[in-house]
C-alpha cells in the first residue's frame, strides 16, 4: 500500500470497476470532479477542504450521486461541511445531525454516514425535511 497526496484525480477513469476509494488528507475541495465510477461503493474524503459555502457543497453531493450511484459508504469527518463538535467548539449534535439529514437527502443509497450507519428513521427525516438542512445556526 503506497499513501500518494493526490494532485489530479485525472488517471482514475481508467479503473471504471474501482470499489474503494480513500482520498484522505489531499487538500480537495468542493471542486472535486470524479468520473463516472459505477461500481465504488465506498469513498472517504476524511480531512480535506470540503465546505458548505455558497451551493458548492450541494454541487458535489449532486455530482458525487450522478458519478458514484453504487455509493454506500461516505465519510467527510475532519471537513468544514462535517461539523463536528470536536474539530469545531461552536458546533454541536444538532448541526451533525443536520448535515447528515443533507447529505442523506442528496445520497439516498448510503447504508454509513462517517462512522455511523443510516438509521430507518434518518432515512425517512431526510426525505422530509432534507432538503431544508443546509441551514446554518446564527451567531
Amino acid at each position: 500500500v503506497a499513501f500518494v497526496i493526490c494532485r489530479s484525480l485525472e488517471g482514475l477513469k481508467t479503473f471504471s470497476y474501482l470499489e474503494e476509494l480513500i482520498l484522505d488528507n489531499n487538500l480537495l475541495g468542493n471542486d472535486l470532479l470524479l468520473p463516472k465510477l459505477p461500481h465504488l461503493h465506498t469513498l472517504t474524503l476524511n480531512k480535506n477542504q470540503i465546505s458548505f459555502q455558497r451551493n458548492t457543497c450541494k454541487i458535489l453531493l449532486d455530482h458525487l450521486a450522478e458519478v458514484v450511484p453504487s455509493l454506500q459508504y461516505l465519510s467527510l469527518l475532519g471537513n468544514i461541511a462535517c461539523p463536528n463538535e470536536l474539530v469545531c467548539k461552536d458546533k454541536d449534535e444538532d448541526d451533525y445531525q443536520r448535515y447528515r439529514y443533507f447529505v442523506l437527502h442528496k445520497l439516498t443509497n448510503l447504508k454509513f454516514l462517517d462512522t455511523r450507519k443510516v438509521t430507518t428513521r434518518e432515512r425517512e427525516e431526510a426525505l422530509i425535511r432534507g432538503a431544508f438542512m443546509k441551514v446554518v445556526k446564527p451567531k
